[in-house]
């Protein structure tokens, strides 16, 4: 895939994190400044459509804006985060949801909800937090997860990889 290609496709994806993690289904929970959203659902798309630099750019560039905007405080640990939260995935494979794909999110919960465990601790000195932290972690990734495996089946099922994304050298 040409570089204009993958940076246009990287761009049009950020714009589209901010969006859901800031204004679309944008909901507020707890005292912390935490927020319920869909924008990690974006950030999964990207990580198995794109190189994974520029899955992690989305998620870096889309989560910190949103937070930029909606909750400044949370800016630094949430683009460390969000870029993290891309590893598990893979877009090597055609096929969207590969096995892999599949667990992809879980072990991505596993990562944002330590890696926002130990933010709120280091922000607010307390360890006393974990389960307020671990609930709303899973509430907001649950809900990304979900939305990721209807909105990849569908794009499956459309052919959006096969006919956008190429995988020969160009």
């Amino acid at each position: 895939m040409n570089k204009n290609r993958l940076l246009t496709i990287t761009g049009l994806m950020t714009a589209l994190t901010v969006l859901f993690t800031a204004y679309i289904f944008h909901i507020p929970v707890g005292m912390n400044g935490g927020y319920v959203h869909f924008g990690d659902t974006m950030i999964y798309l990207a990580a198995v459509l794109l190189p994974t630099p520029y899955a992690m750019a989305v998620g870096a560039l889309g989560g910190g804006i949103a937070d930029l905007l909606t909750a400044p405080i949370w800016a630094l640990p949430t683009v460390i985060i969000k870029m993290l939260i891309v590893l598990p995935f893979s877009s090597r494979k055609v096929k969207m949801l590969s096995g892999r794909n599949m667990i992809a999110p879980i072990i991505s919960f596993i990562i944002s909800a330590t890696g926002y465990y130990i933010a709120e601790a280091i922000l607010f000195g307390s360890q006393a937090a974990l389960w307020t932290s671990f609930t709303g972690s899973f509430v907001q990734s649950g809900g990304s997860a979900l939305f990721f495996y209807i909105a990849v089946t569908a794009l499956e099922g459309a052919g959006i990889k096969k006919t956008f994304f190429s995988f020969g050298n160009e």
